[in-house]
């Protein structure tokens, strides 16, 4: 009996591990997109690219999963299509401003959605922030003035941009939480990424269309890039994403997934050759800080005095 005991927590410390690495697998593919997104949008229109990434994740996704397209109603299918519209415009505003920021910014700027989360669940389940809530926003907002503003107090287009496309994606979040309850995740995840794909296409042929040069698609470089934003970013971080959380401690999970900035800054500087100044070290430093602090309230912190007063 002790020994299948032993045999037990060792399998679910494997587990625990492999879940937290399958975590961590996720976060260093989004870091490693953000540049993959600058390097793409430098010649492919945004929503050109946005259409293409949310199709083709679709589409595969759907293939690999088609059985559990069964039953499905219409208000499954509708509530899917408008949590995936708010996935559309985060998006859309974190490729636009990807366009005139560096890949570093966009990724420690897009992480501000999870400051924002606790204060929209106020205005959506009337639960208040709590202190940490509260600081957190504090340091961003501070975090956010060293790395975004300019002479004269201005922030830049891609910043405010990247900033809004936070704001989506904690929008985006909350709907996720109120209409994803009794879904099961791979299916409402496609419906998503299917909505944002029409609707990328549509802003595409309304806006875009006519200054799109389709030679550029028979790059080699551009098919890897797609093929990652694809495959990699979108599709298996999503699907990573999924199987570590569901696998893993909240706290764990979020200090894990929190570390998509850091690796996004630091592909940043060493593959893009974005320069750190003092002061951005100092923003990225308190963006990062604020998104630990609300995302896992230092439970982290507690758990290791409990630990400690236990022995």
């Amino acid at each position: 009996m002790l020994q299948e005991v032993i045999i037990g927590l060792e399998r679910n410390k494997k587990i625990s591990l492999a879940a937290k690495f399958a975590m961590l697998t996720a976060t260093i593919l989004w870091g490693c997109s953000f540049m993959i997104m600058k390097d793409t949008v430098n010649t492919l229109p945004p929503h050109m690219l946005l259409g293409i990434r949310f199709t083709f994740a679709a589409l595969l996704l759907w293939a690999l999963f088609f059985k559990k397209f069964k039953g499905l109603n219409l208000k499954y299918i509708w509530e899917s299509l408008l949590t995936g519209a708010f996935m559309f415009f985060a998006y859309c505003a974190q490729t636009l401003g990807i366009t005139t920021t560096t890949p570093g910014k966009n990724a420690c700027l897009t992480a501000v959605y999870c400051i924002i989360v606790p204060f929209l669940f106020w205005v959506v389940n009337k639960k208040r922030p709590d202190l940490y809530n509260v600081s957190a926003a504090v340091i961003c907002i501070v975090g956010i003035g060293f790395v975004s503003l300019e002479a004269g107090f201005v922030i830049g287009t891609g910043d405010l941009l990247t900033l809004l496309g936070g704001f989506f994606y904690a929008v985006h979040i909350v709907a996720i939480a109120k209409l994803g309850k009794d879904k099961d995740p791979i299916v409402y995840t496609v419906f998503q990424f299917v909505a944002a794909a029409i609707l990328s296409w549509l802003v595409w042929l309304c806006f875009e269309v006519k200054a799109t040069d389709f030679s550029v698609l028979a790059s080699g470089d551009m098919l890897f890039n797609l093929a990652y934003l694809v495959v990699g970013a979108t599709a298996a971080g999503m699907l990573l994403q999924n199987i570590g959380q569901k696998y893993s401690d909240p706290s764990s999970a979020s200090i894990i997934l929190s570390l998509e900035s850091v690796f996004g800054v630091a592909f940043s500087v060493l593959f893009y050759g974005e320069e750190l100044t003092v002061k951005l070290v100092i923003g990225f430093a308190l963006i990062f800080i604020a998104v630990i602090v609300s995302e896992t309230k230092l439970g982290f912190l507690h758990r290791d005095k409990l630990c400690a007063n236990k022995q």
